[in-house]
């Protein structure tokens, strides 16, 4: 019984050391019942497991036994119960051995089963049947369909859920052992469909190593700039981190506090997190203020406001850092006071939590099982159930990758608490705007917004929402979908509850601009071309022809011989209906009519890849998103329709970040120096930061295929502080 009493005090970093280090099936044997204690369950468990597989080896050439055994170590290690462990011992076993599901509920019961079917059923899609990592859209509906299972299968029990999180895990541990391009594909998903599932269930313990572990492999440039930083700095960051938490244990001591009442904990941030600061705020390494902080945890609530008291009194708090978590929790049960202040020439950020938050906090849904409490809060699941609703509602063929991009919005970790005006709490992702919360209301209120209020001050409807904002929504009687908005809500309820409506509105516009493209064609009424349609039986599908230039040239050739029989003299004039292809910069045209120009029109700013329609004046086309006011209004005035798309290779994008002296004529130099370069500017936004003393800017650059990257990242080095300069192309793919 004392080992098993021992195990509650050991931190997940000692623990994790150990199972690296257990390579063999007697040395994971011993870890495992170190932690769970040795029942004859337990053990029949552990020998079917071993037999099971007997013979079988990991790419590490250790016997594949040892890596169940160490997965069930971790979940005991988490406080499992005997289900959950016996379930991980045999999470392979199904899956990749002659053993049925019948003979695993013949031995072990009914809870067991369900828990290793619902595991089977996640691993479905392997890792090595996973798209290799230039596929961008066969990996995106790869990883989607590894998310739907896990989340649809939680539905049921979301120990499932932390089971095989255990096992992605160990995974990441000794992903060593594989190949490159199999490393990059694994840590890839890791990042993008465990590590926030993990945190939504509150398990920061994993989470955390997930991300740091993946970022490694998915990163390894800017991963190795943070880690040589950090060793080249490491002293004197744990000089400060030692004299700052002596100085918190101090002062605690002398203001009421027993040696016992206390724990202060101190840290260097997380690699990954802090590489998700520097790109959010478009800084470098060395101007990352809060590197280091430490963590003092306490017995009760009343505690942790006289901590706080103590600690501003002390030292000089950045206020705008400031955040009770407290009292305004997280929606998955994390609770915490986050406060960063000044220690001589240093920035630290100081959290307070008691006891039961910490537990909370590292261990999320698996706390409760863990330390057998009650009191804490406990991660809210009710997004698992509004995934589920979510599910049911999507189409076959698209519905991996949408619930995926669903699905995430709820997973991410940066939330935002918004109000309503009678005081009730919403939490929306960072970057969420007055629309999404609308939307977060209720969808009617969404589609029905037309005004919006932010602590009483009317503001634009895609304003983005700040923490604590008090925010009042005014409705109309009429549904406004907003199409061309899509891109610029942030929840997964706005966009999905947008998008669904745009495809019946984009299915009805596209029949509608086929058609006046081909009366464009034919310089004739648009009954006309319906009437011509029905005779050749292509009314049903004409919207195709707004959108695919081979088929509109097909359909051309099949109507073309309506208008030569009203025509009396038809000999000697060539046939005037071809339909050519006319390229220009980003836009390729198809039209019987020569054009010499193409222009963006100035309302709706059209992006590449969104749905985009042209009109036709003499020789010159004007383009618009299909979903522009304007167009529409154009349409209803009978303006001629052309057909147009995006070319096929798009040029380069990039998104660079810089630093530019605050003076008159410094930004009007650079962009100048772009036109020089042959760069045009797709965006540019101020990025307004209180923690430097510089003005920085983030940029959309675009420029022709001719040009090379690399000359123009060394170009721009020369001249300027360049913070980043990476694609705009896959997020995994090297440039």
């Amino acid at each position: 019984m004392e080992s098993l009493k021992q195990r509650s005090d050991i931190n997940i970093e000692d623990f994790l050391e150990k199972v690296v280090n257990a390579n063999t099936i007697e040395s994971a044997k011993e870890l495992f019942f170190f932690f769970k204690e040795q029942t004859d369950r337990l053990q029949k468990g552990v020998e079917l497991c071993i037999k099971q597989h007997d013979g079988q080896f990991r790419k590490s050439g250790e016997p594949y036994a040892v890596h169940p055994i160490l997965v069930a170590s971790i979940v005991a290690f988490m406080g499992g119960d005997d289900d959950m462990v016996i379930s991980a011992l045999l999470h392979d076993v199904v899956e990749d051995t002659d053993y049925t599901l019948e003979g695993v509920r013949e031995n072990f019961g009914d809870g067991v089963s369900k828990l290793v079917e619902g595991l089977t059923k996640i691993v479905s899609i392997r890792e090595d049947k996973l798209a290799l990592s230039t596929d961008k859209n066969t990996k995106l509906r790869s990883s989607a369909l590894t998310f739907r299972r896990m989340l649809l299968i939680s539905i049921e029990d979301v120990r499932v859920l932390v089971v095989k999180l255990c096992d992605r895990l160990h995974n990441m541990l000794t992903l060593d052992a594989l190949r490159q391009d199999k490393q990059k594909r694994i840590a890839e998903e890791t990042l993008v469909v465990y590590a926030p599932i993990a945190h939504r269930l509150g398990i920061s313990s994993i989470k955390n190593l997930l991300e740091d572990l993946s970022f490694k492999y998915v990163l390894p440039d800017e991963y190795d700039m943070i880690d040589s930083y950090i060793n080249e700095h490491k002293q004197q960051l744990q000089m400060s981190l030692n004299k700052f938490s002596l100085k918190i244990t101090e002062l605690l001591l002398t203001n009421g506090f027993s040696e016992d009442s206390f724990d202060v904990q101190k840290r260097v941030k997380h690699y990954y997190s802090t590489y998700l600061k520097m790109q959010r705020k478009g800084i470098s390494i060395q101007e990352v203020l809060d590197l280091l902080a430490v963590r003092v945890i306490v017995r009760d609530i009343r505690d942790c406001y006289i901590v706080l008291g103590i600690i501003h009194n002390k030292f000089n708090p950045l206020i705008s850092r400031f955040k009770d978590y407290i009292a305004l929790p997280k929606q998955n049960g994390y609770q915490t006071i986050h406060t960063t202040v000044f220690n001589d020439s240093m920035i630290i950020e100081a959290q307070i939590r008691t006891f039961d938050m910490h537990n909370t906090a590292e261990y999320g849904v698996a706390a409760h099982w863990k330390y057998k409490y009650s009191g804490s809060l406990n991660p809210k699941l009710d997004w698992l159930s509004d995934i589920s609703a979510k599910d049911t509602n999507t189409n076959d063929e698209e519905d991996p990758e949408e619930l995926y991009e669903y699905a995430k919005d709820s997973l991410y970790a940066e939330d935002i608490a918004v109000y309503s005006p009678k005081g009730g709490i919403f939490t929306l992702p960072r970057g969420a705007t007055a629309l999404d919360y609308a939307y977060e209301i209720h969808s009617q209120v969404g589609l029905k917004a037309i005004e919006a209020y932010v602590n009483r001050v009317k503001v634009p409807l895609l304003t983005e929402l700040k923490n604590g904002d008090i925010v009042h929504i005014i409705t109309g009687n009429e549904a406004h979908y907003r199409c061309s908005w899509l891109t610029s809500v942030k929840t997964g309820k706005a966009r999905a509850t947008i998008r669904n409506f745009c495809k019946q509105k984009l299915k009805e516009l596209n029949t509608q601009i086929g058609i006046k493209i081909l009366s464009a064609i034919f310089d004739t009424k648009d009954i006309n071309v319906l009437s011509w349609l029905e005779k050749e039986n292509l009314h049903n599908k004409i919207g195709r022809a707004a959108y695919d230039s081979i088929y509109l040239q097909n359909v051309v050739n099949a109507l073309k011989k309506y208008p030569k029989k009203d025509k009396l003299f038809t000999l000697n004039l060539g046939d005037k209906y071809i339909v050519r292809k006319q390229k220009f910069d980003n836009i390729v045209v198809y039209s019987n009519y020569k054009v010499n120009s193409v222009e963006f029109d100035y309302c709706c700013n059209p992006k590449r890849d969104d749905d985009i329609l042209g009109f036709r004046s003499g020789t010159n086309v004007a383009v618009h998103h299909k979903f522009c006011e304007r167009a529409a209004n154009l349409i209803k005035e009978g303006n001629e329709l052309i057909f147009v798309k995006w070319t096929r290779n798009a040029p380069h994008r990039y998104k660079v970040i810089l630093s530019l002296e605050n003076k008159r004529g410094s930004l009007a130099g650079f962009l100048n120096y772009l036109t020089r370069l042959q760069v045009d500017l797709s965006a540019i936004n101020l990025n307004e930061n209180d923690e430097t003393k510089s003005d920085f800017f983030e940029l959309i650059i675009e420029f022709g295929e001719n040009v090379k990257a690399k000359d123009i990242k060394t170009r721009l080095k020369d001249r300027y502080k360049i913070v980043e300069f990476t694609s705009l192309d896959d997020v995994y793919k090297n440039s």
